[in-house]
């Protein structure tokens, strides 16, 4: 396979790399990438901010800061900074735990649905296009090889 083929980047030449090692620049060369379109489209909020209303979108219950800071892969600090903008422009709500009063929950506001609701369509337009011309054995390929790297990463921080 020829990794320059496959780079966004005609900069450097990628020839001699490890797999593993290009896969890891490649996956956060795109990230930052993927990013910085995504916050020029959402011009409410940024990226990060859209992808925590993703995870509480998806989550049965309304979480609190520490489960969603381990569904987002993102610090607690990081989190809580995210939601207290969200929460500033109305599109979720902080609220304490029915049980413990001591425990704060998070689930999107009225508004926050009108937000998701409104801006649905053209994300799912938007998915679309970017994985345009990808099987379903290549993405159970790639969810397989970032699975496998996710449980590595696991194991690492439990060694530390």
């Amino acid at each position: 396979m020829d990794y320059n083929d496959i780079s966004a980047s005609k900069l450097v030449s990628f020839s001699d790399m490890p797999p593993g090692q290009f896969l890891l620049g490649i996956l956060s060369a795109f990230d930052n990438r993927y990013q910085a379109f995504a916050d020029s489209y959402f011009k409410e909020i940024t990226w990060k901010q859209f992808f925590a209303i993703i995870c509480l979108r998806i989550l049965d219950t309304p979480p609190t800061i520490n489960e969603l800071s381990e569904v987002m892969g993102s610090s607690h600090q990081n989190v809580k900074q995210i939601l207290l903008k969200l929460e500033k422009k109305d599109l979720i709500e902080i609220f304490p735990d029915a049980n413990d009063r001591r425990k704060q929950r998070i689930r999107i506001s009225k508004h926050g649905n009108e937000f998701c609701n409104c801006h649905d369509p053209e994300s799912i337009r938007l998915m679309g296009l970017l994985f345009s011309g990808i099987s379903d054995a290549e993405f159970e390929t790639a969810i397989g090889v970032i699975g496998k790297m996710e449980k590595n990463l696991k194991e690492m921080q439990q060694m530390e």
